[in-house]
């Protein structure tokens, strides 16, 4: 049995409002996944933090980012982390792969949907040992989930899908896909009302997951 989530609190036009406000951006290139996020934590008209880390390391080789309220992006990512590290425990260190990952996330998602919906939308990128293969899906707040080669998340999709249409191409290297996230990221700078002056940029690959970037340090409270 799965460990069980707390009720959470039926959406709100603001938690709606701070899914699209917040960016996640993702890659898939040959061998890993880029994963990019901002690291603004902000409410109403009230801005929090500018260091704040919104990818979650799941197991050694996945992770999510995740945009929306703090409370539920915490909330969602420790559940399913610990749920992860509990299905590792109970089959003698045997791990789920990545597309197995996104299922048990899009399950818990539509579970809340008819209860009290998580206020999250989500890129998760994984590497498969056994199949030396990386991937990248798609999940919102609605329980959608879709494999995609790449993707963006919140109002800077706007910006930032026709970058990704025009640089992305099949096969390509983990410099080429970090080289795309750059140009997304500068575009957001220039053209996005949203003011997001950090990004954090991580890697998932055979090696595991790492950290390419961060412009404010998630350490530092």
């Amino acid at each position: 049995t799965a460990l069980t989530a707390s009720q959470h609190p039926t959406p709100t036009s603001q938690g709606i409002v701070q899914l699209k406000m917040d960016t996640v951006l993702g890659i898939q290139y040959e061998g890993g996944v880029v994963l990019a996020t901002d690291q603004s934590n902000a409410r109403s008209i009230v801005s929090y933090l500018t260091n704040l880390d919104k990818i979650k390391a799941l197991t050694s080789h996945s992770a999510m980012g995740v945009s929306g309220p703090n409370c539920d992006m915490v909330n969602f990512t420790e559940y399913i982390e610990k749920n992860l590290k509990l299905y590792e425990l109970r089959n003698e260190g045997t791990k789920l792969s990545t597309r197995a990952q996104a299922n048990f996330c899009r399950n818990e998602l539509a579970v809340a949907l008819r209860k009290g919906p998580y206020q999250v939308n989500v890129l998760l990128g994984g590497y498969d040992e056994k199949t030396s293969s990386a991937s990248l899906y798609f999940l919102d707040y609605l329980a959608a989930l879709q494999k995609l080669q790449y993707g963006a998340q919140g109002y800077a999709s706007m910006f930032c899908t026709s970058i990704m249409d025009k640089e992305y191409r099949k096969g390509c290297t983990e410099a080429e896909a970090l080289k795309i996230i750059d140009h997304c990221i500068n575009e957001i700078h220039t053209r996005f009302l949203i003011n997001q002056p950090n990004f954090i940029i991580k890697v998932i690959d055979k090696d595991g997951v790492r950290t390419v970037s961060a412009g404010g340090d998630p350490a530092d409270n």
